[in-house]
C-alpha cells in the first residue's frame, strides 16, 4: 500500500495538499484502476484534454504506467491498485475480479483521498469503488466505460477463455454460458453490492453490467457504428474512442527500418498473452513483411527473427501509422489506434472485454478475431495472409477511420465536464 503523503515523483508534478486546497479553481480528480494500461491511458488522455487555467486537474493511480507518460502537467496521486498479474488470474479462473475485502480497502483509499482534495467532480475509469465512495462523499462521478458491458448495449456475450470452455470446447461450452450468464454475473456483482451495503448504500442489482457502468454520469469509450446501444438514459452518452499513444522516445532501430516490404505492428499489451509472442513471431518469420513488436515489458525475447524489430514499447500512433496490420490482443484502446489509420487488425484474444471488442470489429469486416488459447502458427499465418491478400479488410478499416475522424473527443469532453461543474449539484 502507498501512503497519501508520499513524495517519489515519477516524473510527474506533485502539488501537496494545502496546495489543492488554496486554490479556487474548480478541481477535477481522474482516477484509474492501474490493472491494465487501458484504463490507465484513458485517464491520462482525458485529463490533458482540460484547461488548467480553468480547472485544477488531479491524476489518481497506481504509479506502475507512470513512466510511459514522462511529465504530466497536474497533481499526481498514487494510489493503490491490486496487481496486473492477480487481476490477470482471476479473469483466467472465472472468478470475481475484486473480493469483498479489497473493494472496502479501496473505498477508504478512495475516501481519504476525495477528503483531502475535495473535488467538484470524479471522473474514473474500472474504480468500481467509486460506486460507493464518491455518493458517500457527494460528489458527481462521471464512469468511462466501454459501451459494450452497458445494459443497453445490442450485443452477444461470449464465452470467455475458461477452463470449462477448453474442456467443452467453444460451441458447447457458449450454449452452457448462455444459460448460466444471469448467474455468472450476479456472482461476479455480489461483492460489491456487498460493500454498498455495509455503507448503507442501496444494491446495484445483480447485473454485472450496471457494476461496471454505474456513475451519476456515464461516458461510453466507443462509437456506435461499432457497439450500438438503444434507449439511453440521459446521463449516458457516447465519448467516442479515447485514443493514446505513449510519450516514450522512439528505439534506434526505427530509422533503419526495411522500406521494400510491408510493415505488421504486433503488440499483445499489458493483458494479453505475452507468451505467445515468440510463437507469433516465428510465424511471422516466414512471411514477406517486416515486423516491430512491443512486449509491454511482459516477455524477454531471446530468439528474434530477422524480419523483426522489437522493443518494451513503442509510440502506438507511431506505430499504427507505419504499418499496413496490427496484431494485438484485441482491446479497445489497440484496436480504434488501428482503425484511426485506416489500418485492419487480428485480435488474439482471450477475456470477454477482447473477445467483446474484436467481436465487433471483426463483425464489421475490419479484422479477424482469433481465440488465443487455441491459436496456432499456421491460424496466426492464414490469418495475416487472408487479411493482406484481401482489400476488403483495409477498405472496411478506412470506412471506419473516416467516422472517427469526425470525433473530437477533447471538445465533446470539456463540454460535458463544464455542464457537470456548471449545475454544482451534490448527487447520491
Amino acid at each position: 500500500m502507498i501512503s497519501d503523503n508520499t513524495h517519489i515523483r515519477y516524473g510527474i508534478t506533485y502539488l501537496g495538499v494545502g496546495v489543492m486546497q488554496a486554490r479556487n479553481k474548480p478541481v477535477i480528480l481522474f482516477i484509474a484502476e492501474a490493472v491494465t494500461l487501458a484504463h490507465f491511458a484513458r485517464i491520462i488522455t482525458l485529463a490533458k484534454t482540460l484547461d488548467p487555467s480553468v480547472y485544477e486537474v488531479v491524476i489518481a493511480s497506481d504509479p506502475r504506467y507512470a513512466r510511459l507518460e514522462g511529465l504530466l502537467d497536474g497533481a499526481f496521486r498514487p494510489i493503490h491498485s491490486i496487481s496486473s498479474e492477480e487481476f490477470a488470474q482471476a479473469l483466467t479462473r472465472g472468478k470475481p475480479l475484486y473480493s469483498v475485502e479489497t473493494l472496502s480497502q479501496y473505498v477508504e483509499d478512495d475516501l481519504a483521498l476525495l477528503d483531502s482534495l475535495k473535488p467538484n467532480l470524479v471522473v474514473g475509469d474500472f474504480r468500481l469503488s467509486l460506486a460507493v465512495s464518491a455518493p458517500l462523499h457527494k460528489v458527481p462521478y462521471a464512469a468511462v466505460a466501454n459501451a459494450y458491458w452497458s445494459p443497453f448495449a445490442e450485443i452477444m456475450y461470449p464465452v470467455p477463455s475458461l477452463p470449462v470452455t477448453r474442456i467443452l470446447g467453444v460451441s458447447l461450452a457458449q450454449a452452457l454460458f448462455n444459460t448460466v450468464r444471469p448467474i455468472v454475473f450476479a456472482l461476479h456483482a455480489h461483492p460489491l453490492n456487498v460493500v454498498r451495503h455495509r455503507y448503507g448504500l442501496s444494491t446495484l442489482g445483480s447485473d454485472l453490467r450496471n457494476i461496471y457502468t454505474w456513475g451519476n454520469y456515464t461516458l461510453y469509450a466507443d462509437i456506435p457504428e461499432l457497439i450500438p446501444m438503444s434507449s439511453l438514459p440521459s446521463r449516458h452518452t457516447y465519448l467516442g474512442p479515447v485514443l493514446w499513444s505513449t510519450s516514450m522516445p522512439l528505439p534506434d532501430w526505427w530509422s533503419h527500418l526495411p522500406r521494400d516490404k510491408p510493415v505488421v505492428f504486433l503488440t499483445l499489451g499489458s493483458s494479453g498473452h505475452a507468451n505467445l509472442l515468440p510463437m507469433v513471431l516465428a510465424a511471422l518469420s516466414r512471411l514477406p513483411i517486416t515486423v516491430i513488436a512491443a512486449t509491454a515489458g511482459a516477455v524477454a525475447l531471446t530468439d528474434v527473427p530477422a524480419n523483426a524489430y522489437v522493443s518494451n514499447y513503442l509510440p502506438m500512433k507511431l506505430a499504427t501509422e507505419r504499418s499496413i496490420l496490427v496484431i494485438c490482443n484485441g482491446g479497445s484502446l489497440t484496436t480504434y489506434q488501428a482503425l484511426a489509420n485506416w489500418v485492419p487488425v487480428i485480435g488474439l484474444c482471450s477475456n470477454m472485454d477482447q473477445l467483446l471488442n474484436m467481436g465487433a470489429v471483426e463483425s464489421l469486416g475490419a479484422g479477424v478475431l482469433l481465440r488465443a488459447a487455441d491459436v496456432s502458427s499456421a491460424g496466426v499465418m492464414e490469418a495475416v495472409t487472408t487479411i493482406l491478400n484481401n482489400s476488403s479488410y483495409a477498405q472496411k478499416a478506412g470506412q471506419l477511420g473516416q467516422i472517427l475522424q469526425q470525433y473530437d473527443i477533447g471538445k465533446r469532453f470539456r463540454e460535458i465536464v463544464a455542464e457537470i461543474i456548471s449545475k454544482g449539484e451534490e448527487l447520491t
